[in-house]
């Protein structure tokens, strides 16, 4: 299964916190929040922390979501959006906002956090307290490790990108079998057309791409950035040139697709130009497709419709592109430098 994939060949925290955001159920938004509230108690390096002190960070980042995507669940109704919708309209005190979301806001969320395809992952973030007066979350020397990472300075942008994916396509109420996340070159941003024609920007493809690919250059395993500013911020690279795009376009492939979208480091992807990479690297870009579809995310199935519903479909489809692209560019590529592949 592509979900045990993703940590097969690295066990790390990192990617067993990835596989959380990236493959965690998605009945409701609240594990994004309460992602993003964690990673603030890892720059607070605080080893104990009561629902009551998380409650104001966690409740502000719900606030500002519903703010522009009413439905952040699949429940019909729920006592703790309904307060944050009240909140925004006026309709209650923060005070009382705080008492309901420490009732009733964390009530799935913290028991449900750590499950991955059923299952818990193996080095937990945080244990419950909940024994005395006050409901307590101790904070685990996992969690802390993160702050050691590279990685670390990414996870934020990762949970906001995968938060602003699942929400904005349960609130344009798309048919799955039509829905496409379409790439805009000039902006490196995702974005979805609804039936009228009427563009929603998402996110940035650089935060939506990386958790998938572990933070590391497609082909050569480096670490690369999303971070604006950061030396080692990554390119956006077609796998297949856009030099390409006319002879793949007749062939029923378009290069702008998110199928075809990596990161890369910056120097790598200046190496490779519009060459094509060897053949193993296919088998890779197979995998990190894979690794959408099974998160059951709004890429995945723009990856689904636009490259095949089963899994020898797809297979098909990128080596027919191969086989075509290798044809007209006759060379192939490999980076000079490859660390170990961790997918």
């Amino acid at each position: 299964m592509p979900v045990l994939n993703f940590q097969d060949n690295d066990a790390s925290l990192e990617s067993q916190w990835r596989a959380i955001i990236l493959f965690g159920k998605n009945s409701a938004t609240y594990k994004f929040a309460f992602a993003k509230s964690l990673l603030e108690l890892v720059s607070l390096e605080k080893t104990s922390v009561s629902l009551k002190d998380i409650a104001p960070s966690y409740v502000q980042s719900i606030l500002e979501h519903v703010k522009q995507n009413d439905k952040q669940g699949n429940s019909n109704s729920s006592t703790f959006l309904e307060a944050c919708r009240n909140f925004n309209d006026d309709k209650i005190e923060y005070d009382r906002l705080l008492d309901i979301t420490i009732k009733h806001g964390f009530n799935n969320v913290v028991d449900a956090f750590h499950t991955v395809n059923g299952s818990f992952i193996n080095d937990v973030f945080y244990h419950k307290d909940y024994n005395g007066i006050q409901k307590n979350l101790v904070i685990t020397d996992n969690l802390l490790s993160l702050k050691e990472s590279q990685q670390f300075i990414n996870f934020d942008q990762e949970a906001d990108a995968r938060w602003n994916l699942v929400e904005t396509a349960w609130n344009l109420e798309i048919n799955p079998n039509l829905l496409e996340v379409k790439f805009d070159e000039e902006l490196n941003l995702l974005f979805f057309e609804n039936r009228m024609m009427k563009r929603k920007n998402i996110s940035s493809a650089r935060d939506s791409l990386n958790g998938y690919q572990k933070g590391r250059c497609f082909y050569s395993f480096q670490d690369i950035s999303i971070k604006s500013g950061e030396e080692n911020l990554c390119a956006i690279d077609h796998f297949f040139p856009h030099v390409h795009k006319i002879q793949l376009n007749d062939n029923g492939a378009n290069v702008n697709g998110i199928w075809n979208l990596v990161l890369a480091d910056k120097n790598v992807n200046n190496d490779k130009k519009a060459k094509i990479p060897e053949i193993k690297y296919l088998e890779r870009l197979y995998k990190r497709n894979e690794f959408y579809i099974a998160s059951k995310h709004p890429l995945g199935e723009t990856i689904v419709n636009q490259t095949g519903k089963t899994q020898v479909e797809r297979r098909r489809f990128l080596q027919k592109q191969y086989d075509l692209s290798v044809n007209l560019a006759i060379q192939k590529w490999k980076p000079n430098i490859e660390l170990e592949p961790l997918f």
